[in-house]
């Protein structure tokens, strides 16, 4: 009889750790406000790339879409008076990284979120990428569960009160958006952007983006956890370099 080790072992399940997460995975379901027909697709949704192959990136680029069009609707009907600038401007701010960074700790992502070991000991769980991420991917898979009805019930649940309670010009433009007015203003150019680097694995990379004006000979660099927050560092250190340059006696005054 061979009593050696088994070299490949079978993992073995943790019941107690198996009802404790399905649980936490029901709890969230009451959270989201719909229960899925097809529990698949929240799996999905909850599972970071670096778990296994059938992660949630798809439902991600789904959900951003499905959330850009329910934010939309909801804007057109409380600022009826407002023009298109300042419904894109609010709109920005509203789906950008922090603002789902948040809404997923107040649904309590953090403890349903599918991680790779190596990624949960490192604090992927909180990291606000991976976070806003996982909000796109439940607004997806709620699409694709029941219609877009639900879909923009949850985006209503989670954004409806900070909508219902604020003024469209409380919201400052977003770096990209001044940058742009500001150079137009000036008969100029608008910005082009590009990946100048990324670094670390493919499941926690900092993009490094360059922006350029290129009729004014100018570069600026910024990072962030994903491209689009990257764009917004280094406009914003561009806008910050070009309103130096507008004193009176600067040398690149234009």
């Amino acid at each position: 009889m061979d009593n050696r080790p088994d070299p490949h072992p079978e993992p073995r399940s943790d019941a107690r750790g198996e009802h404790r997460l399905g649980s936490r995975v029901t709890a969230l379901q009451t959270r989201l406000g719909h229960r899925f027909a097809d529990t698949q697709l929240l799996q999905r949704a909850l599972t970071h790339r670096s778990f296994g192959a059938d992660h949630n990136e798809r439902l991600e680029f789904l959900g951003d879409a499905v959330l850009n069009l329910a934010v939309s609707s909801l804007l057109y009907g409380r600022f009826s008076g407002s023009d298109e600038g300042d419904l894109t401007r609010v709109r920005a701010h509203l789906v950008r990284e922090d603002s789902l960074h948040r809404a997923g700790l107040g649904l309590g992502l953090p403890e349903v979120l599918r991680l790779s070991d190596g990624e949960a000991r490192g604090g992927g769980a909180l990291r606000p990428s991976i976070l806003a991420d996982a909000v796109e991917a439940l607004i997806g898979a709620t699409y694709l569960d029941g219609g877009f009805d639900a879909a923009a019930g949850l985006v209503r649940q989670l954004f409806g009160e900070l909508i219902d309670n604020t003024e469209a010009d409380s919201w400052s433009k977003d770096a990209k958006t001044e940058l742009q007015e500001w150079l137009q203003a000036r008969k100029l150019p608008v910005p082009a952007y590009r990946i100048a680097a990324t670094r670390g694995q493919a499941h926690a990379q900092t993009f490094e983006v360059e922006c350029a004006v290129a009729t004014l000979g100018l570069t600026e660099l910024g990072q962030g956890r994903s491209r689009r927050s990257a764009e917004q560092e280094a406009a914003h250190r561009m806008l910050g370099k070009l309103k130096a340059s507008d004193q009176p006696g600067s040398p690149l005054r234009v």
